[in-house]
């Protein structure tokens, strides 16, 4: 076991729920009704990554200094099984049929897990304190993601939202 990666994973879990925190205050109208978000951002996010097979993984091609094929399959295969795991990944949502006919699915992801999905993309600008870093990622990757029409427009909306009011909170700095 790896102090440095059982840092980055309590820095990881504090930054999403700052994200999730800062929403709460100034956009109330964002967090989905019936959900137990406190626990869901706070306690159960990334949990499976304390799980030895993403666990061990991870800390070994993120602080083993290895980078050897092994050791990448490994951790490849980790990241597949987290992403199974952790509805709050978009990868997640996506069915891929074995009938040809049938092809690949986007399914709409519940709002509570796109929330949770937009605080974890922030939480790396909670970790170096440029809060906008999160639109310059977005812009930069949505074009990749396999969102349903739903999903992406709740996701634009949202982050539209947190931009506006990241603003009126600078100007009123």
């Amino acid at each position: 076991m790896s102090s440095l990666y059982d840092e980055y994973l309590l820095q990881h879990k504090a930054n999403v729920k700052k994200g999730f925190d800062w929403i709460r205050d100034n956009i109330p109208e964002l967090l989905p009704e019936g959900y137990d978000l406190e626990w869901q951002m706070g306690m159960a996010h990334d949990e499976s990554k304390n799980q030895p097979d993403e666990y061990e993984a991870y800390d070994a091609w993120f602080y083993g200094g290895n980078k050897s094929f092994a050791v990448e399959q490994t951790y490849k295969k980790a990241w597949l099984l987290h992403l199974h795991r952790n509805p709050h990944h978009w990868q997640f949502w996506i069915l891929i049929n074995d009938d040809p006919k049938e092809g690949m699915v986007i399914l709409d992801m519940p709002d509570n897990y796109i929330l949770e999905m937009i605080c974890d993309w922030w939480a790396f600008s909670w970790k170096s304190g440029n809060l906008d870093e999160i639109f310059k990622w977005y812009e930069e990757h949505n074009q990749y993601m396999k969102l349903s029409i739903r999903t992406k427009q709740k996701v634009e909306g949202a982050l539209s939202l947190i931009k506006q009011k990241l603003e009126e909170v600078k100007a009123n700095e």
